[in-house]
């Protein structure tokens, strides 16, 4: 049975770095979804479908997203396409928020396999500022939502530890999708 693998962490945390090398890998049983953000696709980061607030809502409101939250001053989206995706047996990696965790587990209670990826608060702090797209506030305010969120991960919750070099992650993930294959 496919399996939507919802991948979660902080901003920071490594996210776009560990799927930018699975794209890499061309794996055959495996997509990877591209999100739809309110953010300009120059800001660094992800690889995206930039909209503005105007547009993310028409969207929204014509159900063009499965998956759909608002988290850091953003709106993220991920595509209806995912459900063809799954009906024709292709699992999917999706680059998803901890704080959706629950209403996307309530979408997807069969197929949805949650991982987060851990990293320290020290790391984390350093990976925020050397990116340089938050201002010293807006950064406390994410290590505040990553030190809350991490505590509270349900027990069902995989992790990967990210706190090393990013191809022992990447190995990590892909060792938790061959395990539901």
């Amino acid at each position: 049975m496919a399996k939507i693998f919802y991948l979660m962490g902080s901003s920071g945390s490594g996210k776009d770095s560990i799927i930018k090398k699975i794209r890499q890998r061309e794996l055959p049983y495996l997509e990877v979804a591209h999100r739809y953000i309110t953010r300009d696709w120059q800001a660094g980061g992800e690889n995206h479908v930039a909209l503005s607030h105007s547009e993310f809502e028409r969207r929204q409101e014509l159900g063009m997203f499965a998956l759909s939250w608002a988290a850091n001053e953003q709106c993220y989206g991920i595509g209806r396409e995912i459900e063809q995706w799954l009906a024709i047996g292709q699992s999917v990696l999706v680059n998803g928020s901890r704080g959706y965790l629950e209403q996307a587990r309530a979408r997807y209670p069969d197929s949805l396999v949650a991982i987060n990826i851990d990293v320290s608060t020290a790391i984390l702090h350093e990976r925020l500022t050397r990116r340089g797209r938050e201002s010293s506030e807006q950064i406390q305010r994410r290590l505040g939502r990553h030190s809350e969120l991490s505590k509270n991960l349900p027990s069902h919750c995989l992790r990967i530890d990210n706190n090393q070099q990013i191809d022992q992650a990447v190995e990590q993930l892909l060792a938790i999708v061959e395990a539901h294959e």
